[in-house]
């Protein structure tokens, strides 16, 4: 995908870092909106992400920061070691992130859901950087002063979730939620009373309401509550099955890279 920059110029040779494919798509979709942008690559982790960028020397990269392997700001650290002069700008449903963001040198940083505007903001300034020679960028105050508000104002969580069950759709505290998982493009949400689907796109903008503390992303394709597991199977390779408090004692599987973190957090 390739379209004319505003000014006339040669569009921004991007590569597009996502984890869910359906982000990608709407992150693609979106650029083509802004207008002045060239699609090089996509890629659905970091290990695919710095081969992309190694191999294609692109202009912008927008950077999922929650992924399975290599997160996002591992990806980013590796470029500055490697001496990538790639720009980056993260997309993640976690503002929590957004002060790490600029320790690894990002010209910009955008919530999920994207909005069309607000990444042309943020594809302007990567074009106005490249145009004054600024291969590092460094974060004015007045900007970091504003991510700090954000940090500390944003008042995004849910204390309920909409799930439709049939065609009606029933009010659910979040604390009531024991998992959620996505397949197919449809967001299934399992409490202990009802089992129904979100109208939330990705399982990153359904976690991003959620306290970040409680509701884990052991797997791509789910999302558990950790005070609402029964049970920590061992699985193959050393990888675990969590069996939930459901009616139905639904297994999870546990992916390698949260394995640590789970281990770490019961002490197994």
């Amino acid at each position: 995908m390739a379209g004319e920059t505003p000014d006339g110029g040669a569009p921004l040779r991007t590569v597009v870092v996502d984890d869910e494919q359906l982000a990608r798509e709407e992150l693609c979709y979106l650029l083509g909106e802004v207008g002045g942008i060239e699609i090089v690559a996509q890629a659905a982790d970091g290990i695919q992400a710095l081969d992309a960028i190694q191999g294609l020397d692109p202009d912008l990269v927008l950077l999922d920061v929650q992924m399975p392997g290599l997160t996002g700001f591992e990806v980013a650290r590796r470029l500055l070691d490697n001496g990538s002069a790639a720009h980056v700008v993260f997309v993640t449903a976690f503002d929590r992130h957004a002060i790490q963001a600029f320790d690894v040198n990002a010209v910009d940083y955008l919530l999920k859901p994207v909005e069309a505007e607000r990444l042309g903001t943020a594809v302007d300034r990567v074009r106005r950087r490249i145009q004054s020679g600024r291969a590092a960028p460094n974060t004015p105050p007045a900007e970091l002063e504003r991510l700090l508000q954000l940090l500390a104002g944003r008042q995004n969580r849910r204390e309920q979730l909409a799930v439709k069950v049939g065609e009606r759709f029933l009010l659910v505290q979040t604390d009531d939620v024991i998992h959620a998982s996505v397949e197919d493009d449809v967001i299934t949400v399992v409490t202990n009373s009802l089992s129904g689907t979100s109208n939330y796109r990705t399982l990153d903008e359904l976690q991003a309401r959620l306290d970040p503390a409680v509701f884990w992303r052991v797997h791509r394709s789910h999302l558990v509550n950790i005070n609402k597991i029964k049970e920590i199977v061992p699985w193959f390779s050393r990888n675990f099955l969590l069996k939930m408090k459901d009616v139905k004692g639904t297994e999870i599987p546990v992916s390698r890279a949260q394995t640590k973190r789970l281990r770490e957090y019961l002490r197994l």
